[in-house]
């Protein structure tokens, strides 16, 4: 398999390891694949299979035993997928978020890619993060060799419980700064770095830099598992029968989750409605609803703070296919909604769904009655209600215990990262002086 920008009229084509240790094109661009491969024989599989068959369709110039090797490593202490009723969780892993499908895996995925294209340099791996990224990498890439990760984050953007598991990130190659403005200036600021020639010349004979935000494909390629594992295990439970189509709700920022269940419907899962959940910035709703992208326009500080986004950088590989567009709905839900369907699904259900869930559950509730749609729908659960305890609490009234073991010493650790900053250049000039 191999892949181009979408931004490359001649479509010059790369190794898929070239494209993970790039990040994204030198023009600006994201790296697609060439086709989309067909996948079928998923059903009854353990979630470790399922990742090393699709992963060999795409990670051609990588081993399957390679392949196989770092899925085993990545999730043998934490593995965050699980099927709870129609709630797929995503968040059983190192920093309690979706986010840690990928990044358990990312690191093993670039450092082989290093070694394949002969690359000796150290890999400086920048991040904007409205929140759970930036734990993730951190948690990821820490101590890891040939590398040194630096995470922006908006300085009035993120839960309690994110900031602390970025700040308090030990590790001699790990670097965390808070920035004055918010995640869009974070991830517009590491784009331009990306594209800055001279800035990257500055320290070219010992560094490189790359992403580990959904841009890299190394990020956005284990995404599509989990698709198949969720559809997998409701075959295996009776809930569905193999061929049947379902609908997936994901929580939508960046727009890579919820991608990732397009290049999943493109392998031939069967895939009804993909339902993008958005809070109040609402640009995704918007563009769904009317075909207009336009996110010139009041960006909002939310209860669900990973999904305070107006710059959807994954959008561009969707419109560059345009195809399929029709599998897509959308809806949105402000923070009393939000609120208070988190109090509605624990009085009735007793189960306990953070804010970002909680916007998905809200959408699907809305789409149901507006369509009448009885299509079995999974509802996407992007992360513990651990991580935002001050929405939970107000919801529901009741204080969190006991908390996981990802973050139970948390509040004790010290604060190792308390830089804020205003230019990314200066804060990353000072990491690599």
């Amino acid at each position: 398999m191999q892949y181009f920008s979408t931004r490359d009229p001649q479509k010059k084509t790369i190794s898929a390891s070239k494209a993970i240790v790039n990040g994204l094109a030198p023009d600006g661009g994201l790296y697609v694949p060439t086709e989309f491969p067909m996948f079928k024989d998923f059903i009854g599989k353990s979630y470790n299979e399922l990742a090393l068959d699709v992963l060999k369709l795409y990670l051609t110039d990588f081993t399957e035993e390679e392949l196989a090797t770092y899925i085993k490593s990545a999730y043998e202490v934490y593995h965050p997928v699980k099927l709870n009723g129609n709630y797929l969780e995503l968040f059983h892993g190192a920093t309690l978020a979706f986010k840690d499908v990928a990044l358990q895996l990312f690191p093993y995925l670039l450092t082989a890619a290093l070694k394949k294209n002969e690359m000796n340099k150290t890999a400086v791996i920048l991040a904007a993060t409205s929140g759970d990224t930036g734990s993730a990498v951190l948690s990821g890439i820490a101590d890891v060799p040939k590398t040194k990760a630096i995470v922006f984050y908006p300085e009035n953007g993120v839960s309690s419980i994110q900031r602390l598991q970025m700040t308090t990130k030990e590790g001699d190659n790990v670097h965390v700064f808070a920035i004055k403005g918010n995640f869009d200036d974070a991830q517009t600021g590491v784009k331009a770095i990306f594209s800055d020639d001279a800035f990257k010349r500055q320290f070219s004979d010992d560094y490189f830099f790359t992403s580990a935000n959904s841009i890299n494909l190394g990020r956005l390629l284990p995404q599509v598992v989990y698709y198949f594992y969720a559809y997998s295990q409701l075959v295996k439970q009776g809930t569905i029968k193999e061929g049947d189509a379902i609908n997936f709700v994901v929580p939508t920022g960046n727009f890579g989750n919820i991608l990732a269940g397009y290049y999943a419907k493109q392998m031939g899962l069967p895939v009804h409605k993909l339902i993008c959940a958005t809070n109040k910035n609402d640009v995704l709703d918007e563009f769904f609803k009317t075909g207009v992208y336009n996110s010139d326009r009041e960006f909002h500080l939310t209860l669900s703070p990973s999904m305070d986004i107006l710059i959807s950088s994954n959008l561009e590989r969707l419109t560059y296919e345009e195809r399929d567009l029709s599998l897509f709905d959308s809806g949105s839900a402000t923070d009393d909604a939000t609120l208070a369907t988190i109090k509605s699904v624990y009085e009735t259900e007793g189960y306990l769904l953070d804010p970002h869930t909680a916007v998905a559950k809200y959408v699907y509730d809305c789409y149901k009655e507006k369509t009448g749609d009885d299509t079995f729908t999974v509802i996407v659960s992007t992360a513990a209600p651990h991580k935002f305890p001050e929405a939970v609490v107000q919801a529901v009234g009741e204080k969190l215990t006991p908390a996981p073991e990802q973050i139970a010493d948390l509040e004790v650790k010290p604060v190792l990262h308390d830089g804020v900053t205003s230019d990314l250049k200066v804060a990353i000039a000072e990491v690599l002086a």
